[in-house]
């Protein structure tokens, strides 16, 4: 076995030794779809347990979308974001003269790879949702063949918390809702409210 696909295996045992992460399909089963796997953010952790809850077959053809400007800083987190989880990296800087975001992803999704994305843009040290960027309107728009599935990461923002080291062992729990309907002339705005309802009903209850 290559050393990326070997890194990515125990990579993906210790997620779900640490967490023992309970992956929940409340709307839609795990099949081999294009899909835009979109969920809340509270850690650079979240998407390694999106990934490691896919069945292989799966995993090996979804894609972590990433920003450049943390992945890429370093030798070690570039070898993990390109070599291990394949991921897109794009460049967020409001000032960047680099790809489109949008057609990157667009690309993958056209090879048929599945993408896991959050539309929040940033991490979100709150309980709930940050409003969301237009990258998954336009996504959806200029690819209406990918399905796009909300995710609710439960806990993972006490397990990895911001400036934390060492992780702190804690169940948690991802809900896969279903697949977002599209709905002919849809505005951007209405999109946007529409997919972010979608993912707070999959949130458990506030205390």
């Amino acid at each position: 076995m290559p050393l990326d696909r070997l890194l990515g295996s125990l990579l993906c045992g210790f997620a779900r030794l640490l967490t023992g992460v309970r992956a929940l399909w409340l709307g839609c089963e795990p099949a081999p779809r294009t899909r835009v796997y979109f969920a809340n953010h509270r850690s650079h952790g979240d998407f390694v347990l999106i990934w490691a809850s896919l069945p292989p077959a799966l995993r090996h053809r979804t894609r972590p979308v990433a920003g450049a400007d943390y992945w890429l800083t370093t030798p070690l987190r570039r070898f993990l974001i390109e070599r291990v989880f394949n991921g897109v990296c794009i460049d967020r800087r409001p000032e960047r003269h680099g790809p489109n975001p949008v057609e990157q992803m667009g690309a993958a999704l056209a090879a048929g790879e599945s993408l896991i994305l959050f539309p929040e843009g940033t991490r979100n040290m709150g309980d709930g949702l940050l409003p969301f960027k237009s990258g998954l309107h336009h996504l959806a728009r200029a690819h209406p063949e990918a399905e796009l599935v909300p995710v609710w990461i439960e806990n993972l923002g006490r397990v990895m918390p911001k400036g934390s080291l060492i992780p702190v062992p804690l169940l948690c729990t991802l809900s896969f809702g279903p697949p977002l309907a599209p709905v002919e002339g849809e505005s951007r705005d209405a999109f946007l409210t529409r997919a972010r309802a979608a993912l707070l009903d999959l949130a458990p209850p506030a205390d």
